[in-house]
């Protein structure tokens, strides 16, 4: 038999096999049909299939809806393709920059800042797509993995602040600050292997592992960028209870841009590979987060995250209640808990994903999945 989407059934459908609920329970045959009052539990209740070993018949009708369907899952591989392509040729320019800064000690921050604004439109109106194309990085070598965690704190810290209602041209600032407020760390190799291998830090590579930010504070001021920048280097490591560096700060002294990207490289360091640990999944980095809130970080800016991507942030796999698997493809910017979520293996008679909202009477994420469960 094959599963047939029940979203795609119109009312007047004509049925070549019997249809079944369950492999089991019959719901239609071509003789007597599916009553509408059927058709319409069996969507109000939410399920999501049907099964036959026919084909169901839809009237002429149907088309343009099918057409536009199929249109519509299209145009969403081609922009996951393309914001994808997008973030890959960023990521290597980034690299280029870095490069240019260890090696010449020359920043373009003119070109840097035009570059980085011609990523704001995508974080406004594509930012699903934007973290659909940043898989999680292998471990790489440490300038690439510079970058990488670079251009993820970036997009993580501009989805933020497109949250917080920011300008154009504050959110263009503050990619820009996301991006550089490590660069203290390019000033310190010998650190830097120690920092990214399994071994425990030596007392000396831990004391210049916390010099970092004010390097990073050095190196941006000697390159005349803005105040608000370089405060995002120096301070991005300060937490609001004061536990943080190299300054203690407590959280009404901290800059509105380092608080942010607090918050964005810690999300980032959790769901990235580390030499010491594996990765965290997406709903494991978004629940440390929440139960740091108000201690380390600004409740404010943690709330911005979870409404932006979600308690089950896009890109990650699920078990539904119905017990079927999912990508979570979208989020509801009115409920962080229920996100819009593609069944996987599911799809329309035009070859369109299948695509839910998840709720809480309806279909609901019951947990994350484990890589070892996906190909079951």
């Amino acid at each position: 038999m094959k599963n047939i989407a029940i979203i795609t059934i119109l009312d007047d459908a004509k049925y070549s096999e019997a249809v079944y609920l369950d492999h089991q329970f019959i719901l239609a045959d071509p003789d007597i049909g599916m009553p509408k009052a059927t058709l319409r539990a069996l969507k109000e209740w939410e399920f999501i299939e049907v099964w036959t070993e026919g084909e169901i018949i839809v009237k002429q009708a149907a088309t343009e809806d099918a057409a536009e369907g199929a249109a519509e899952t299209s145009n969403e591989g081609s922009n996951i393709t393309k914001t994808a392509e997008l973030y890959e040729a960023f990521k290597n320019y980034i690299e280029n920059v870095f490069d240019r800064i260890a090696q010449k000690n020359e920043l373009d921050y003119q070109g840097l800042s035009s570059r980085v604004a011609g990523i704001v439109p995508v974080v406004k109106e594509n930012k699903q797509f934007l973290i659909r194309a940043q898989k999680t990085p292998p471990l790489e070598k440490e300038e690439k993995h510079m970058a990488s965690h670079a251009v993820r704190c970036m997009i993580i810290s501009m989805i933020i602040g497109n949250y917080l209602k920011f300008s154009n041209e504050r959110l263009t600032e503050l990619g820009v600050a996301a991006l550089l407020h490590e660069i203290g760390m390019i000033k310190l190799p010998p650190v830097s292997k120690g920092y990214y291998s399994k071994r425990p830090l030596t007392q000396a590579e831990e004391k210049a592992i916390f010099s970092h930010p004010v390097i990073s504070y050095t190196i941006l001021k000697s390159f005349n960028v803005p105040l608000t920048v370089c405060l995002a280097g120096l301070e991005h490591h300060e937490r609001e209870n004061g536990n943080g560096y190299p300054q203690k700060l407590t959280g009404d002294k901290i800059s509105l841009y380092a608080k942010i990207i607090a918050v964005a490289c810690s999300y980032e360091a959790l769901t990235a590979h580390r030499p010491y640990r594996d990765a965290k999944d997406a709903f494991s980095g978004m629940s440390m987060l929440l139960k740091n809130e108000g201690k380390q970080y600004n409740p404010t800016i943690v709330k911005a995250l979870l409404y932006s991507l979600s308690a089950y942030p896009v890109g990650l796999y699920v078990l539904l209640s119905n017990m079927k698997k999912g990508l979570v493809v979208d989020v509801d910017p009115e409920n962080p808990f229920y996100p819009i979520v593609q069944i996987l293996g599911l799809f329309t008679p035009d070859g369109s994903a299948v695509k839910v909202k998840t709720s809480g009477n309806g279909i609901y994420i019951v947990r994350p999945l484990r890589k070892d469960e996906l190909g079951n």
